[in-house]
């Protein structure tokens, strides 16, 4: 099943290239520039930047949409440490340092417009992923 985020950003094109150049996002479509579809298996993020029209637009009050809060995409990875350097490298911005739990450790990554993205790096194989399976048993 697919699953459909809509981000609010500053600049789309600016959120396609970092998407795309840094977690394997795919450009599905930018038909406008307030609008673009990237998508990452089944996950799909529509980025919409504040406008006057569509998923953008402002609320019945006059307040403006706008990037940035707390929710989150999350996203597992393989090697956590060498996607930070990586990020780092090409000017990555996180909110906190590397947090190890229970199930594996994750970090906070911004994107161009402050949006977050959870990267999470499991600690065991048996790691059971979302929309892995095992449905909760009916009593």
């Amino acid at each position: 099943m697919t699953a459909c985020v809509r981000y609010i950003v500053n600049d789309v094109g600016a959120a396609i290239e970092f998407y795309t150049k840094n977690l394997g996002f795919k450009l599905e479509m930018h038909p406008a520039p307030p609008f673009a579809e990237i998508s990452r298996g089944d996950l799909h993020l529509y980025l919409t930047q504040p406008s006057g029209m569509g998923g953008g637009s402002s609320m019945p009050s006059g307040e403006q949409q706008k990037p940035g809060g707390w929710n989150r995409i999350h996203l597992i990875v393989e090697d956590l440490d060498s996607k930070i350097a990586s990020l780092r490298a090409s000017g990555g911005h996180f909110r906190n340092n590397v947090i190890q739990g229970a199930g594996g450790k994750q970090i906070l990554l911004e994107d161009s417009s402050g949006n977050l993205i959870e990267l999470f790096q499991p600690n065991t194989a048996e790691y059971r992923a979302p929309g892995s399976g095992h449905e909760a048993k009916q009593k």
